[in-house]
């Protein structure tokens, strides 16, 4: 290799290092882009009706402002009395369970092999886990990448983004050769539609979970179905994980009513779950954001290591934005004509 050469591969390690310094900075922006098109998707509808840019933003700030702030005053109150007494209960849930688990075992073996009661192992690592898990449930995203101050950083970057986003865009199309900028710009329009319907999916199937919970653990007399509700909702952001998290509370508080009706919770959640998976999300979801399975549980698990917690919660909109990338600027540009020259 030429002098030249080396110095290339020499800068290219030290930014490839510096964007590893900063990735969770990355991830930040990253996630007010994803605000920024959601929040610009309302600003052009508005523009349909022959408003002006100025207005139409002013509109869709005011419109988030109220949507933050009832669901502040109405929510968060009652949320907030009742997950403190669901924290409280915990410990006796989980003692009921191992006693519930102590009188199968009795009943099927005639004699305890495992011991569930509450200073048993198993009992006192369920424990070690669960109240812990609760107690951040909602926060654990924003306490990863700085607590409070990144959701105002978020949304201020959004703001910042939808007041002016050709300069921002042509800032970033602009590190690409020229030849390639008008392609990088058509990629970046497909990106930003796939990320509206992921976003229109994901909220619509977070509702459908949240609703669904909400009437089934009311019906079935379970204690603070509303933050059990809440709870499954937000965490139907994260797939695969999320929902089996969201059904340690309910069914640790429906076990110390009686045991059928813990069962009963899990019936109701897988229920619940499989009316999201086959038919809720695949009938909101566009065909081109459909990922297989084992593809979407990588992107978990890749993200989540490199990441962490936020990686996880974002690891399907990354994986979103990747996937158009790499159909677009590796198969179609690099990998098709090169098929077709050899």
């Amino acid at each position: 290799m030429k002098l030249g050469e080396w110095f290339g591969l020499l800068l290219l390690l030290i930014s490839l290092y510096i964007l590893w310094e900063i990735r969770f900075l990355l991830l930040l922006v990253f996630a007010s882009v994803l605000v920024a098109v959601a929040l610009d998707g309302v600003v052009n509808f508005l523009r349909r009706w022959r408003i002006a840019q100025g207005i139409a933003i002013a509109l869709t700030l005011l419109a988030l402002l109220a949507v933050i702030v009832t669901l502040v005053s109405l929510i968060l109150p009652p949320f907030t009395r009742e997950f403190e007494e669901l924290v409280k209960l915990l410990p006796k849930g989980f003692q009921a369970v191992g006693k519930w688990l102590e009188e199968i075992q009795v009943a099927m073996l005639g004699e305890t092999v495992f011991d569930f009661s509450t200073n048993g192992e198993l009992l006192r690592q369920l424990q070690a886990f669960a109240n812990p898990l609760l107690s951040r449930g909602l926060n654990f995203f924003f306490d990863t990448i700085g607590g409070i101050l990144s959701i105002i950083l978020i949304l201020v970057l959004a703001v910042m983004f939808l007041a002016d986003p050709a300069t921002y865009r042509q800032g970033f199309i602009r590190m690409f050769p020229s030849f390639y900028r008008n392609r990088a710009n058509t990629i970046l329009k497909r990106c930003e539609v796939n990320l509206r319907a992921w976003m229109v999916g994901t909220l619509t199937a977070m509702s459908v979970v949240g609703v669904l919970s909400f009437i089934g653990l009311s019906l079935l007399g379970v204690r603070l179905y509303f933050a059990h509700a809440l709870i499954a909702g937000l965490f139907n952001l994260i797939p695969n994980i999320g929902p089996t998290l969201s059904l340690i509370p309910p069914t640790v508080i429906a076990s110390l009513d009686a045991p059928w009706k813990a069962i009963a919770v899990v019936i109701l959640y897988f229920f619940i779950q499989q009316t999201d998976a086959y038919l809720v999300t695949p009938y909101v979801m566009s065909q081109q954001l459909e990922l297989p399975p084992a593809i979407t549980l990588i992107a978990q698990i890749f993200f989540t290591t490199f990441l962490g917690l936020s990686g996880l919660i974002l690891a399907l909109p990354l994986m979103v934005v990747c996937r158009v990338w790499i159909e677009e600027a590796l198969i179609k540009d690099v990998l098709d004509p090169w098929q077709k020259v050899h």
